[in-house]
């Protein structure tokens, strides 16, 4: 029955969802870049748009549903599977990020400002790579409050949410942004799997209620309200419910199964395409070949997503494999897959 784990341990529709979320932040990213690099918006630009308020509440919620399974285990075990994993992935990429654009920022600066780059990004996120920042921190949060009523906890994130807060420094903002969606996908996870299953059991009631949600999103988008207090924290609650309905009702058919195999590999993307979007950016901004700004942006996150990939295929097997794959020596304590795990 699709829905169950899979012989791997795997849920087949939170790869989807994940799946479908790295795209569109792949998109994001690759669109917002290619739009500033040629001074004016391009058709892609709406889509990005479209998945705003739900894009990283999706995600974030994801990140919660399997936390109740290991939320007990002891201390190391802990920190091992939901802080060593992130920070290490973290500490490496932010390294090959910052080593990538040190060139330019000796060439507009000097050496020291590297290192201060560096050093900055120890307590607050390095670009792309907040999100994996942001995990652990959440994940030690809700395992220190576990014992804490889960309706408080909830209605502290959802106050935070609501605050909008802005200091300028990302952990704090994010924190008050992201946290009551990753709490969400942890109290309400059984909610969660029920919702997929009736949606699989019912697809054109599944279909009915993404159409209504998708006129609801768009239109505040359009209106612009999308990010204002209280809208914002349901439409991201409700897009995240539509991204995993969506994500069900992929998941019954075969046809999707490239974009279950980017959720699968979702840490992979997510790390890697900055160097394959990048690349491919600069080649098509300079060939001039596509003058379509949203043409352009579609091929970038192509090249994003596709590159990543093809960057992970190139390096298993070889000494580089440490790249995706956390060496020995970084285990906290010994690796053991968990009977669910999400798509990471």
């Amino acid at each position: 029955m699709r829905g169950k784990p899979s012989h791997d341990g795997r849920v087949d529709w939170v790869d989807y969802a994940k799946g479908f979320c790295i795209v569109f932040v792949v998109m994001m990213h690759s669109t917002l870049g290619v739009e500033a690099a040629v001074g004016h918006p391009g058709w892609l630009h709406h889509a990005v748009a479209f998945a705003l308020p739900f894009r990283m509440p999706d995600f974030f919620m994801i990140s919660g549903l399997f936390l109740a399974n290991v939320i007990d285990r002891p201390w190391r075990i802990y920190l091992d599977r939901k802080v060593a994993h992130f920070a290490y992935f973290y500490l490496l990429w932010m390294t090959i990020q910052i080593a990538v654009k040190a060139p330019l920022i000796v060439h507009e600066n000097d050496l020291t400002e590297v290192l201060r780059l560096y050093l900055v990004s120890l307590i607050d996120p390095f670009g792309t790579l907040w999100f994996i920042y942001m995990l652990p921190i959440f994940f030690i949060f809700i395992r220190l409050t576990r014992r804490v009523p889960a309706p408080l906890v909830w209605l502290f994130g959802a106050a935070l949410e609501i605050a909008h807060i802005n200091t300028g420094w990302m952990v704090p903002d994010e924190f008050a942004a992201r946290f009551v969606y990753c709490y969400t996908g942890y109290i309400f996870a059984k909610a969660i799997f029920a919702l997929t299953a009736r949606a699989q059991a019912h697809p054109a009631l599944g279909l009915s209620g993404l159409v209504a949600w998708a006129f609801v999103n768009g239109t505040m988008v359009y209106l612009g309200y999308e990010s204002r207090p209280f809208i914002s924290l349901g439409l991201g609650l409700m897009g995240a419910c539509a991204v995993v309905t969506a994500a069900a009702l992929m998941a019954k058919s075969d046809l999707f199964m490239p974009l279950r195999y980017c959720g699968r590999n979702s840490i992979v993307i997510y790390l890697a395409f900055f160097l394959p979007m990048a690349a491919a950016r600069a080649a098509l901004l300079r060939l001039n070949w596509i003058h379509d700004v949203g043409s352009v942006s579609a091929l970038v996150t192509l090249a994003g997503v596709t590159g990543s990939l093809c960057l992970f295929w190139a390096v298993r097997g070889t000494a580089l494999r440490f790249l995706f794959e956390r060496p020995a020596p970084f285990w906290l304590a010994p690796p053991k897959r968990p009977a669910l795990q999400p798509a990471e």
